[in-house]
């Protein structure tokens, strides 16, 4: 049985990673590769913030699972204390009896293997497979493989790697900055962003798609119109314009669904519920929509919470809440009797704007028999209480 080992800290796994594995397996013809990511390197310590053993071990699976023949081992992560190469091999060599093993590993790596522990060992459980390039540095490899084989009798093998080159520590500097997307695995990227791993942040064409593929097509341009109303709002008010970005794409994800399937989301999410709401789909999404968007996309709680009270309103609003209300209320592809007046309003006062929009809300449910919430008319009382031109009006009379 031809072996490959592929070891690696992983963090993150990246594509790069998995085309160089993909190369091995062909080039090498190995009957089976086992990916094993690093538990605490020998060589060099994780960076700050690195994610954790079980976070690194289910990246590592979801990139590499489009790979056959291949196998991620937490051989590594399970051990106690530092990972030595040679303590690897020997545990794969009595699961894996008789096979021949390859030891797959870049360049850089390769020419400090002397340096590695027991490094004649290794050189006698498995044969170095180098990724090379054909890059100026191939003849120090040849030179470097040629020594290895007169001082430990090593049959090393290069193995021509015409991978997309990426950096690891790149991709821990781009992630936070919305980057890095076409460098990952989907799969591991989704993952990387639900938990927010390296404090990524998602980026902005990435999770259009991924809400867009949830909707309804007639509901996409009011959308895209939101979004660019609320960036608009953020910036004429000094909120966080990324995070009014996060939070109008994700509000309406979960519209398309029925009742139903919006009550079966508020029990999986043990979401609070009221008799107003359980009756009215219009409401409930909001508050599904907000619990998609925590769950699946790790948006912040500032995210969260100006998704869930987009519909209703609520009392004592935040910034970036009001914001995410009145965008949804007077974006582009609205019409309706008011709505210019209301989009002018929102520029020069937003709380009167609210109030407006609130009160305009509560008219159009009770003209088609629907009942407004409370929670509607509570945020209307406590706007005119708390704006700083009503208490001037009032101070007057």
């Amino acid at each position: 049985m031809r072996l490959g080992v592929y070891g690696g800290s992983f963090n993150p796994p990246h594509l790069g990673h998995v085309k160089a594995a993909e190369c091995a397996l062909s080039r090498l013809a190995l009957d089976r590769l086992v990916v094993v990511p690093a538990g605490i390197p020998p060589h060099k310590a994780l960076p700050d913030g690195s994610p954790g053993p079980e976070d690194r071990l289910e990246m590592t699976r979801l990139s590499f699972s489009p790979l056959k023949n291949t196998t991620v081992s937490d051989i590594e992560l399970r051990k106690n204390g530092v990972s030595y190469t040679v303590e690897t091999l020997e545990q794969l060599q009595r699961e894996y009896p008789g096979s021949d093993m390859y030891l797959i590993m870049g360049s850089d790596m390769f020419l400090t293997l002397e340096q590695w522990k027991d490094a004649g060992r290794i050189l006698r459980l498995a044969r170095p497979a180098v990724l090379v390039r054909g890059a100026a540095d191939d003849a120090g490899v040849a030179a470097y493989a040629s020594m290895l084989r007169e001082k430990y009798g090593a049959g090393c093998v290069l193995v021509n790697n015409d991978a997309l080159e990426v950096s690891s520590s790149e991709l821990r500097e781009l992630l936070p900055r919305r980057g890095g997307v076409h460098m990952i695995e989907d799969k591991t990227y989704a993952y990387i962003i639900k938990k927010r791993l390296y404090g990524a942040k998602p980026d902005f064409d990435w999770l259009r798609s991924r809400v867009f593929d949830r909707m309804l097509p007639g509901r996409i341009p009011h959308v895209k119109g939101c979004e660019a109303e609320a960036v608009k709002l953020a910036r004429r008010y000094g909120a966080d314009e990324d995070e009014a970005r996060e939070a109008v794409i994700l509000h309406d994800i979960t519209k398309a669904l029925t009742l139903e399937d919006q009550l079966q989301l508020c029990r999986n999410y043990d979401i609070m519920t009221d008799a107003v709401e359980q009756a009215e789909v219009k409401l409930l999404h909001s508050k599904t929509g907000a619990a998609i968007a925590r769950e699946q996309f790790g948006v912040s709680d500032r995210v969260s919470s100006a998704i869930c009270w987009h519909t209703t309103g609520r009392e004592d609003m935040t910034l970036l809440e009001k914001i995410i209300y009145i965008a949804d209320y007077i974006e582009p592809t609205r019409e309706f009797e008011g709505v210019d007046d209301l989009r002018r309003l929102a520029y020069t006062d937003l709380d009167q704007a609210l109030v407006k929009g609130l009160q305009m809300s509560i008219d159009d449910m009770k003209s088609r028999g629907i009942v407004p919430h409370l929670r509607t008319q509570a945020a209307i009382t406590w706007l005119l209480e708390h704006s700083p031109q009503d208490k001037g009006d009032k101070e007057k009379i």
